[in-house]
């Protein structure tokens, strides 16, 4: 019995130095990944200065590399100059590919935007209960846009039968599944 415990913890004291080794690479790589939110929100905040001075292909260029990293608000952006066509071809199919990967996150404001697509059939299949589930959710988080969102929302209801109504608050409440998010790159 104590030769198999003796065994076990020369096995610990072997492993402690690949373990302090582990928490020095996982400290560096925190360290060094600790700035990158901050650079992401100054080139946020510079795609939106360009989209504010109507330099829509800048925009497009700024948001694009942040949205396929991940960042939601680059991707509700992109979406948007997708789907009016700044900057960019106008694709419907790609706004709404944008928007979707936003929604995912938790944006309200693509969660709106998908919403409508889904309403009026715009780059994805006219659906009245993925419409609702998607206003639905927006409105759940929206800020002082919410009350003009209700009244949408509930037009988009009053398009449902009382079976579609029950799924779509369903599908509202327990969320949408997320999915990985392919970027989107064709059509720019």
């Amino acid at each position: 019995m104590a030769i198999g415990r003796l065994r076990f913890k020369r096995a610990q004291i072997r492993a402690l130095p690949s373990l302090a080794r582990r928490w020095r690479r996982a400290a560096i790589v925190f360290l060094l990944a600790a700035p990158l939110p901050a650079l992401a929100d100054n080139s946020l905040r510079q795609g939106m200065a360009a989209a504010a001075a109507h330099n829509y292909v800048r925009a497009a260029e700024i948001f694009l590399p942040l949205a396929t990293a991940g960042d939601p608000r680059a991707q509700s952006f992109l979406g948007y100059l997708y789907e009016h066509g700044q900057g960019v071809p106008q694709n419907y199919v790609v706004a709404a590919g944008w928007y979707r990967c936003a929604s995912d996150q938790g944006l309200a404001n693509a969660q709106f935007q998908l919403g409508l697509m889904y309403d009026r059939g715009i780059g994805v299949p006219q659906d009245y209960v993925q419409a609702y589930v998607w206003l639905n959710l927006a409105v759940a988080a929206a800020g002082r846009e919410r009350d003009q969102w209700i009244k949408i929302r509930d037009a988009v209801m009053s398009k449902l039968t009382l079976m579609e109504r029950q799924t779509a608050q369903t599908l509202a409440f327990t969320a949408p599944p997320v999915r990985p998010c392919l970027p989107i790159r064709f059509g720019y």
